[in-house]
């Protein structure tokens, strides 16, 4: 019974979540998308469980998570010696994003 609460709860908060999230002052400031806009909306869809649309909105969502659970596990287990293996995933995610990026600059992208 708990879990059937739990569950319309959340299902619940991410209904609304739309009218919380924060707006790109970049965005605001220059009319131009920064290099993480999308990534709050992809958030939200892949909790929703859309996949797909969330890869659509921002493809760097997955590695970044992967990145930040993999960096704070390693770094808590391993200590100094994950240094490179973090630094590897720093830099893989940083090139998706801005391989994504300059994608989303120079194609016709639209939301």
């Amino acid at each position: 019974m708990h879990k059937i609460f739990i569950l319309s709860a959340f299902s619940s908060i991410l209904e609304k979540a739309d009218n919380y999230m924060l707006p790109c002052p970049f965005k605001y400031l220059t009319g131009y998308d920064c290099p993480g806009c999308g990534f709050q909306r992809s958030f939200l869809a892949l909790l929703k469980g859309d996949f797909h649309h969330s890869f659509y909105l921002y493809p760097a969502t997955v590695p970044i998570l992967i990145t930040l659970i993999t960096g704070l596990s390693a770094h808590f287990w391993w200590g100094p010696k994950s240094k490179n293996l973090i630094n590897v995933m720093y830099m893989i995610t940083a090139s998706i994003i801005t391989v994504s990026y300059l994608f989303k600059v120079f194609t016709s992208h639209i939301h």
